[in-house]
């Protein structure tokens, strides 16, 4: 395939701010349709892109034939719907997480990418982020020795503010867990392996966000045990007060293990805390420069701002594994050990019991 023609369903701010930055930079690749079911955002995707092709039936744009692959920026319940309607068509595709509304309807997608064999991606953007590739590095090199701990924590002051149809249960499925906690399951699974079972709780403390009902988590905590023995807690919320918002507020990740800690913070992109068994504490430890960008990728880590375009690299990395037909990393594989982390967390807070993980 000498030329990779894209369509983007759904034109909202992650396709203008991280997908259309990404594709620029992949050689015979081009957008050549556009979706969203919302006329005025496909206007002005249409505006700020030049494709003219577009359309608010995303039926039509997965059947063109000069349509190889597709990205999915879309509400979270029409994930499934769009997905398997491409892959029908025989199109690849990368999908904004959380990849459907449960588990059952992840594998549905996951089964059939599989049958249809046409590369499947689930955009867990951090996975690009300098720090986290040279952290997935040092653990996998044995760094940390025996995994103990996996622990992360992010926290927002997103207040009462309307976040549209992440509010709306039928909508989105989960709230806080889905668009937040589920970037950190997937840190966890990348670093320390799968879970085996776990407890969880959510809350709803803001049911109505600027005076319209919000039916969906703002809040949520996980105590995991993983196949490997390691333990994990992780939190998040919307509403700690005062933290700010975005890489201004707390996000950080922080393993403990027989030879040493380390930890990461999201906002500091080519720099890990390290502290070897024994010693005084964590102190700084640079990234290598081989790990400022995805093996491949054209992108001058110079360029641009640092914490915004390491995600152009998830880019790169679908194009080149439909160029050289090989797995998306990371898939619809991960994407689907992640929804079973999520339906077990609902399931136990529900019955306020620990609940096995999917295997």
């Amino acid at each position: 395939m000498k030329s990779i023609g894209v369509a983007i369903i759904g034109c909202g701010g992650i396709t203008l701010q991280n997908h259309l930055p990404g594709l620029a930079l992949c050689p015979d690749t081009k957008v050549v349709a556009l979706c969203d079911a919302n006329a005025a955002t496909l206007e002005n995707a249409k505006q700020q892109t030049g494709v003219t092709i577009a359309s608010t039936n995303y039926e039509e744009i997965v059947k063109r034939d000069d349509v190889h692959a597709i990205i999915i920026a879309t509400p979270n319940f029409t994930h499934g719907p769009i997905a398997l309607a491409a892959i029908d068509a025989g199109k690849h595709v990368l999908c904004e997480k959380p990849i459907a509304m449960s588990y059952g309807e992840a594998r549905q997608m996951l089964d059939a990418a599989e049958r249809a064999n046409v590369r499947h991606m689930t955009a867990f953007t951090y996975r690009f982020v300098p720090a986290m590739r040279y952290l997935d590095h040092l653990v996998k090199r044995g760094d940390l020795g025996q995994p103990y701990h996996y622990r992360s924590c992010r926290l927002q002051d997103w207040g009462t503010r309307n976040v549209g149809w992440r509010q709306v249960k039928k909508l989105a499925a989960t709230g806080e867990i889905g668009d937040m906690l589920s970037h950190r399951i997937d840190f966890a699974h990348h670093l320390i392996g799968p879970m085996k079972r776990l407890v969880a709780n959510i809350g709803n403390l803001t049911p109505i966000r600027d005076g319209a009902p919000n039916d969906t988590d703002d809040w949520v905590a996980i105590l995991a045990e993983f196949q490997s023995g390691a333990s994990g807690v992780l939190e998040s919320s919307k509403l700690a007060s005062g933290v700010n918002e975005s890489w201004r507020s707390p996000d950080r990740v922080e393993l403990n293990g027989s030879a040493a800690s380390f930890s990461f913070t999201t906002g500091t992109w080519n720099e890990l805390q390290y502290g070897q068994v024994g010693g005084p504490g964590l102190k700084a430890l640079p990234v290598p420069k081989e790990f400022w960008t995805w093996p491949g990728s054209p992108r001058d880590p110079g360029a641009g701002d640092p914490l915004i375009t390491f995600r152009y690299d998830q880019a790169w990395e679908f194009i080149d594994a439909i160029r050289n037909q090989r797995p998306c990393n990371p898939s619809f594989h991960d994407g689907v050990r992640m929804q079973a982390v999520i339906d077990a967390a609902l399931h136990s807070a529900e019955t306020r019991q620990w609940v096995d993980v999917p295997a």
